[in-house]
């Protein structure tokens, strides 16, 4: 096997602020395959990690895309009040460097739509955003669920739910935050 090689920041290295063109790459209503139930998914532009073999390498550049709008936003929320909607998934690109763009998304969905679940993928590793800046964190805890972890080719296994290589875990993050470690997701299918 060959050596899997990513980018890795050190805590606060990649700011959101300084990174981040306030762009998406898309917005996918209505899917059944971004999280559990029927899921309103957004995929914002930009990434670092560049994990070779990422299924989604059209999202790495933070310049690709459209611009994201107060008219999408509102889009979304409209979407995800239809009651057939379980909730909303971030992903990319990396939702954990557009954290300008998301968060606002987040607590709107929060304030808006408190039934709903909020669900993201990063590259980032639970313990590495424990780490990080306080808009990472911020973002972190709106979240229910998190799908962590880099993409490893090396590990990459096709069965596995919701993730595409073994290293990935798939955390409760409310749970994670209340009893100060890692709870992985009840219904994880073995």
């Amino acid at each position: 096997m060959t050596e899997q090689t990513w980018n890795n920041p050190k805590p606060g290295e990649w700011k959101s602020e300084e990174l981040s063109q306030g762009r998406i790459m898309d917005y996918k209503a209505f899917n059944f395959v971004d999280g559990e139930g029927v899921r309103c998914s957004l995929y914002v532009s930009g990434c670092l990690f560049h994990c070779p073999g990422c299924y989604n390498v059209a999202t790495w550049s933070f310049k690709a895309g459209i611009p994201y709008t107060k008219e999408l936003e509102d889009r979304i929320l409209a979407d995800l009040a239809q009651p057939y909607v379980q909730g909303l998934t971030l992903l990319g690109g990396e939702p954990f460097l557009n954290t300008g763009t998301v968060l606002p998304l987040v607590k709107r969905v929060r304030e808006e739509l408190p039934d709903k679940d909020i669900w993201s993928w990063t590259g980032y590793t639970w313990e590495e955003l424990m780490l990080e800046t306080s808009d990472k964190l911020e973002l972190l805890s709106q979240l229910d669920i998190l799908v962590d972890g880099r993409y490893d080719k090396n590990k990459r296994n096709l069965m596995l739910q919701f993730r595409g290589s073994s290293n990935q875990r798939i955390i409760d993050v409310q749970r994670s935050l209340k009893q100060g470690q890692v709870v992985i997701w009840e219904r994880l299918e073995k």
